[in-house]
């Protein structure tokens, strides 16, 4: 039962100690007894937050015990009827739902586990614990057995007397968390984070931690919207069924308006008033019982409101919708769109995907198997969910201001979408508001702004010409460079895609020479303080620096036109020549390579899915193009969307297929300056 413990161990034990599980116990149980995880951890959490080997035996055996003797497995409920009869009184853990029973003018708790559903109940108890009446909750129940009611007509022997709600009361947890807090790199901390669900972070990508830590925004984060639709298998619905009691799961899809928002006949608040999280499992199949369910589910995920009449109710619950894809993303993307597994109501509705904040990329979660779950310490669920409910009366938000610029691609519902996602990704890894650096707020930015533009690409599948501008940018600081940033399965395999370029990064074909056909490579530029050009390729290609070399000389004999007022010899270039093709020697780009160090220095990208083609020589006229016809027909196999080339190429291209001809946008320059102009986004 030993465990080596490691940095993050250590960590979580000096700060955390008392709040902490080892996850692999209560692997250990969650199989045995027939309770959601947050339940046993309630338990380890109270008898077994050590690491003592001692302690912690002498805590699992308590914790056995009380499981045992409180959980009602299949084919048991009549012995433990019994025990009620035999004792007077037992003790239960047990989903406790109630209702009200309008013939006696009273309530009455169900408990399933005994199958037992009129068991008597107290008005005091029932407005004390509202939530039984929506879903109900896990709770220690004392349970009564009254003989003389027993022998009554219609009596009902079995009555709660007590109920301890299986979740945490204290109210300082947040500030226990923001302490411990700051003794983590943001490193550790995700990692701490990630085993506190139970996941270990060793195996899983940048990517996999970055979605398994999107999951978790709309515990922290008001009336948040977030779809995740992928492979079977990753453990999508575990989340919201087993860590938190404040979230609540509902299976196969049924949902009924007065179970979900406001009972009118009785005015009962639904779901949404009653779970900081309400999550649709196996999205496909949901459905309302009334034909306006999916309207007011709509108005309530935009305002956070419903109406009762003429009342106007406000709710904090966020909406999440988990789906699997029958075929892969791939597939999926050339029949249709990301959002087709959703029910017929849903799928095409532009207006609703407007309001999902964030689609989570499901087939970037691995499978769950053994080596992904941890056997190191977590946060015991209970501290961590009563941590993230406390959360969400916060915002992140402000943390923005005047350091993270949008682009112009954004709508005002992107960018709430993104501040949304972006306020609970720093909740997450700040829970105590704090100077947040740079990087932790670019990290969030890039993961919030990746979600919603996957909302914005199915629109502008559906064919919507609204949602037609998709390029979602961020600018970082007083004088930071636009960055785009793109969702990774819209970027074809072989292709450039549309999305603009990092400012000093182009796409230009090399001619190739006599031993080696045209090639597609990309020239990567940056610039710092220094002089000159260094090229970090190793070897350097010759006929590359030669290019680079007549690309440097113009640079610095026509700065003025070029680039203005910046001067190119204060800076140093570093460039580095990708290819994409069997073609390695990057000849004949010279073009290329001046609109690298331009749009370098002038911190500006060039189009999205734009190839410039062409060489310079050391005095500044652009060189003829050899057989341009072949390279137009490289453009168009790799995808581009325009051509850039020297206007000398014009006459030629008279050969040009017309399929071939509308397939591309060109466009001719007659110098370097021409091309700068016509390359540079708008």
């Amino acid at each position: 039962m030993s465990l080596q413990l490691d940095e993050v161990d250590r960590l979580a034990v000096d700060a955390l100690d008392g709040y902490l599980v080892r996850k692999d116990l209560v692997r250990t149980f969650s199989r045995q007894f027939p309770v959601p995880t947050y339940v046993v951890e309630f338990l380890l959490g109270r008898y077994c937050a050590s690491t003592d080997p001692d302690e912690i035996e002498e805590g699992l055996a308590v914790v056995q015990r009380q499981l045992q003797s409180r959980t009602v497995k299949a084919g048991e409920q009549e012995l433990f009827k019994s025990r009620a009869r035999e004792q007077g009184q037992i003790k239960l853990i047990d989903l406790v739902t109630a209702r009200l029973d309008t013939k006696t003018d009273s309530y009455l708790a169900t408990l399933p586990s005994l199958h037992l559903k009129d068991v008597r109940i107290s008005a005091d108890l029932v407005s004390a614990h509202e939530r039984m009446l929506t879903g109900g909750f896990y709770a220690e129940i004392t349970l009564d057995y009254d003989a003389a009611i027993a022998q009554e007509k219609n009596g009902r022997p079995f009555g709660i007397d007590a109920i301890r709600e299986i979740q945490l009361s204290s109210r300082d947890v947040l500030e226990t968390l923001g302490h411990a807090r700051a003794g983590f790199s943001t490193g550790q901390w995700k990692d701490f984070l990630l085993r506190s669900i139970g996941m270990e972070s060793g195996s899983l990508t940048e990517r996999q931690k970055d979605a398994l830590l999107l999951r978790m925004v709309p515990f922290v984060e008001r009336n948040y919207n977030l779809v995740e639709l992928g492979p079977r298998g990753t453990g999508k619905s575990h989340l919201f069924q087993q860590v938190s009691p404040y979230a609540h799961l509902i299976s196969g899809g049924k949902a009924t308006v007065a179970k979900m928002f406001v009972n009118n006949s009785t005015g009962q608040r639904g779901l949404v008033c009653q779970y900081d999280v309400v999550c649709f499992d196996e999205v496909s199949g949901v459905s309302f019982d009334q034909k306006d369910g999916v309207n007011i589910m709509k108005g309530y995920m935009e305002s956070g409101e419903f109406s009762r009449g003429k009342e106007s109710i406000r709710a904090d619950g966020s909406i999440v919708l988990v789906g699997n894809f029958d075929v892969d993303v791939e597939h999926q993307q050339r029949v249709g769109h990301l959002f087709g597994p959703m029910p017929p109501e849903m799928r095409d509705d532009t207006a609703f995907m407007d309001r999902i904040h964030a689609f989570l990329p499901g087939w970037d979660v691995p499978k769950v198997n053994r080596n992904l779950l941890t056997d190191h310490f977590g946060l015991v669920s209970d501290f961590l969910s009563e941590c993230w409910s406390q959360l969400r009366g916060e915002s992140r938000v402000g943390v923005l201001h005047g350091r993270v610029q949008y682009g112009g691609a954004l709508s005002g519902r992107d960018t709430t979408a993104v501040n949304k996602t972006v306020s609970g990704l720093l909740k997450l890894l700040y829970p105590v508001a704090t100077d947040v650096p740079d990087e932790d707020i670019e990290w969030a930015v890039r993961i919030a702004l990746e979600a919603r533009r996957r909302v914005k690409e199915q629109q502008k599948r559906i064919g919507a010409a609204e949602f037609r501008n998709t390029h979602f940018s961020y600018m970082l600081g007083e004088d930071g460079v636009e960055r785009f940033v793109s969702t990774p399965e819209v970027q074809s395999a072989g292709g450039i895609g549309d999305d603009p370029l990092e400012p000093g990064q182009v796409w230009t074909i090399s001619p190739g020479a006599e031993d080696e056909h045209p090639g597609l490579f990309r020239i990567e530029v940056n610039e710092g303080p220094g002089s000159g050009v260094k090229i970090l390729n190793k070897p350097v290609p010759p006929a590359f620096r030669e290019s680079m070399g007549y690309a440097e000389q113009n640079l610095y004999a026509r700065a003025q036109q070029l680039v203005g007022d910046r001067d190119p010899r204060q800076h140093e270039f570093t460039a580095q020549l990708r290819a994409f093709d069997a073609a390695k020697a990057g000849g004949k780009v010279g073009v290329g390579c001046l609109l690298a160090l331009c749009t370098a220095l002038l911190r500006r990208s060039v189009r999205g899915g734009l190839i410039v083609i062409g060489e310079i020589n050391l005095g500044g006229s652009i060189e003829p193009v050899h057989d341009p016809v072949n390279l137009v027909e490289l453009g168009v196999e790799k995808r581009a969307s325009a051509l850039l080339m020297p206007v000398s190429c014009r006459r030629q291209l008279i050969d040009l297929s017309d399929d071939m001809a509308t397939r591309i946008d060109i466009q001719f320059y007659a110098d370097a300056r021409d091309c700068l102009l016509k390359a540079i986004q708008d």
